[in-house]
């Protein structure tokens, strides 16, 4: 019983130790759902967050009914499916890093779902009708892993105009390192599945319902669009 409980120990200590430092938790305090007296109330669930600006706010660059149809029906969808999920399959987990970091042993439901309200609460959050700059903390590391900030925005942009089919553009911070990431359909660079993980700062969505209205299939003039949005402020915030 001793031995086993020492190798489970020593497990679960290297399973740590594989994963890269992760999450300010700034990042996730839209996911934490409290009790009355203050403290995370099991089980975990998904919420969506409030859209921190009004749906015509982010206009002519992203235009009110996008934003409407976005956030009301897909963002809801899949906060209603991921928590239908959850209650279905008896998941129990303490929060969305807990979540992602098992989601290769979660059904397709609550592992996409999933990753659709998170990573779609992010998206809100990553953007502002306010224009803002990076600070000068995030401006050196751009400058340092992509020589400036236009040849960062050059090499993003490349990165969500490239990206096949539905998915996301990331900006991550892995062990110090910023490097550019793409991921399928509602995956993240949380989740232990991806191929690069690390700590989200930035993301933009190219789902096709994120721009189709306005822009059809011009996916590049969305992409040119979004650097007008970008919540620098809040994007400097998650680097730690």
């Amino acid at each position: 019983m001793e031995h086993s409980a020492r190798r489970k120990f020593l497990k679960n200590s290297l399973l740590l130790a594989a994963i890269p430092a992760i999450a300010p938790l700034d990042i996730f305090a839209f996911d934490q759902k409290k009790s009355e007296d203050g403290t995370n109330a099991p089980p975990f669930v998904f919420a969506q967050i409030p859209l921190p600006y009004a749906f015509d706010a982010l206009a002519p660059h992203i235009d009110a009914v996008t934003m409407e149809i976005h956030y009301t029906k897909h963002h809801a969808t899949y906060v209603k499916n991921v928590n239908e999920a959850i209650k279905a399959e008896n998941l129990d987990f303490k929060n969305a890093y807990d979540f992602f970091s098992q989601s290769s042993k979660l059904s397709a439901k609550a592992k996409n779902n999933g990753g659709g309200v998170w990573n779609h609460n992010f998206f809100w959050d990553s953007m502002s009708p306010t224009p803002s700059a990076p600070s000068a903390k995030l401006k050196a590391a751009i400058d340092k892993s992509f020589g400036s900030l236009d040849q960062f925005k050059e090499q993003f942009t490349k990165a969500a105009i490239g990206q096949f089919g539905s998915g996301w553009a990331w900006l991550i911070n892995d062990r110090g390192n910023l490097k550019i990431v793409g991921t399928a359909n509602q995956d993240n660079p949380l989740m232990d599945t991806a191929l690069v993980r690390g700590t989200p700062l930035l993301a933009i969505d190219v789902w096709e319902h994120a721009y189709y209205l306005k822009y059809q299939n011009k996916r590049p003039d969305y992409v040119a669009a979004w650097w007008n949005v970008v919540n620098w402020s809040q994007v400097s915030k998650r680097l730690v």
